[in-house]
């Protein structure tokens, strides 16, 4: 991976990702209660513990994408989060109601897709934008 325009699309890959992450998170701390009584609804063990730990993932995971900072640590930690909340917040097997069952299908999907995403990420690195790109030896796309 060495062509010009792929630190391009890895830094555009990352963005994309960053700006769901630092959406979530802001959204997670400004509507903290909320976030809370969300955890408790989907029986979520510990939530006055995880609700900080989850704010915390998103908000700082999502600075890491933006700067390209041990980026195949990060996107892996984060694709484990994104599996574990698609298993949690998204529970369409618990749900009777066809149309937010439907809905929470859907969910589901799309955090393993982002979480695929996060996986390309741990395998291609941060790319040349990045500080891991700025920390690399010249000729690859460590990170």
């Amino acid at each position: 991976m060495t062509r010009p325009t792929d630190s391009l699309i890895i830094f555009i890959a990352r963005i994309a990702l960053a700006i769901l992450f630092l959406w979530g998170g802001a959204m997670k701390l400004f509507g903290y209660a909320g976030f809370i009584a969300y955890l408790h609804a989907h029986g979520v063990p510990y939530a006055q513990f995880m609700a900080p730990i989850a704010t915390g993932v998103e908000l700082l995971g999502g600075l890491a994408l933006v700067f390209g900072v041990r980026m195949r640590f990060v996107a892996f930690v984060l694709a484990a989060y994104t599996i574990v909340t698609a298993v949690l917040g998204h529970d369409f097997w618990n749900i009777t109601e066809a149309a937010h069952q439907q809905d929470a299908v859907v969910h589901f999907w799309k955090n393993i897709a982002i979480a695929g995403g996060f996986l390309l990420l741990t395998v291609t690195g941060a790319g040349r934008a990045s500080i891991d790109g700025l920390r690399a030896p010249r000729g690859g796309l460590r990170g």
